[in-house]
C-alpha cells in the first residue's frame, strides 16, 4: 500500500506520498459508493500498517511483548483473530499471525514489535507494501463473496471473532467478518485491481 506517488496525501497527521493499489480501479469504486446499496458495497480501506509477525505462542516473554505493542492477546485458536484498541490479530498459523492497524497510519509496528522482542527468537516483517484492505458490506454480502469463495459463509460458521485463508476467484485473501453483514478481506497488492473488478462484477446481478 506505500508506494511513491506524486500526490501527497495526509496519514495520521503526516504528510506522506502515498498511492492506493487500487488507483486504476478507482473510478468503479466511487461509482459502487455512489449507489448507496443496501444490498452491497465495497470500499479499500487504504494505508492499514500491516506486520507479519513469528514466534511461540508457548513463550510467555513473545505473547508479552506483543501484547505490550498491539494492546491484545495473540489469538491461538486457528482461524480467529482478536482486535484491540488500535490493532488486529489474526491467526495465521501456529507461530503466524498478521497484525494490523485499525485506522490507517504511517508504518511504525514492525519497528516497535522488534524493540520489544529484542533478542526473542521472534520476527516482525512490514507488508504493508505488499497488500491492501477492503471492507464488502450489505445485506447480500455473503452472497457476492460466495460466488467466487468455496468457504461455508453461513453466520453460524464464519462470524465475528473468526477468520479464513480462502481465494475469491483466482485472488488469494484472508477472510475476516467484522459483522453480521460485513467483512474485511485482505489481498495481495497485485491482485488487488483484479480483485476489485471481479468482485463487483459479481455483484452486478445481485444488486440490480
Amino acid at each position: 500500500m506505500w508506494n511513491e506517488s506524486r500526490n501527497n496525501t495526509a496519514v495520521a497527521g503526516v504528510r506522506t506520498p502515498l498511492e492506493s493499489p487500487l488507483v486504476g480501479a478507482q473510478a468503479l469504486l466511487d461509482a459502487d459508493q455512489a449507489l448507496q446499496s443496501k444490498l452491497f458495497r465495497l470500499r479499500e480501506r487504504p494505508f492499514l500498517d500491516l506486520a507479519n509477525v513469528r514466534g511461540d505462542a508457548r513463550d510467555g516473554a513473545f505473547v508479552a511483548a506483543v501484547e505490550s505493542v498491539i494492546g491484545a492477546r495473540l489469538p491461538t485458536k486457528p482461524n480467529t483473530a482478536v482486535r484491540g484498541s488500535e490493532y488486529e490479530a489474526i491467526w495465521l498459523g501456529p507461530d503466524e499471525w498478521l497484525v494490523r492497524s485499525n485506522e490507517a497510519r504511517v508504518p511504525e509496528l514492525e519497528g516497535k514489535l522488534r524493540t520489544a522482542f529484542g533478542t526473542l527468537f521472534a520476527s516482525a516483517v512490514d507488508v504493508g507494501s505488499g497488500y491492501t484492505v477492503l471492507e464488502a458490506s450489505g445485506e447480500r454480502v455473503r452472497e457476492v463473496i460466495a460466488r467466487g469463495c468455496p468457504l461455508d459463509l453461513h453466520p453460524q460458521v464464519l462470524q465475528r471473532g473468526q477468520c479464513a485463508q480462502s481465494h475469491y476467484f483466482k485472488a488469494s485473501i484472508v477472510l475476516i467478518p467484522t459483522a453480521y453483514d460485513t467483512f474485511e478481506l485482505v489481498v495481495r497488492r497485485s491482485f488487488a485491481d483484479y480483485f476489485c473488478r471481479i468482485m463487483l462484477d459479481a455483484a452486478a446481478p445481485i444488486v440490480s
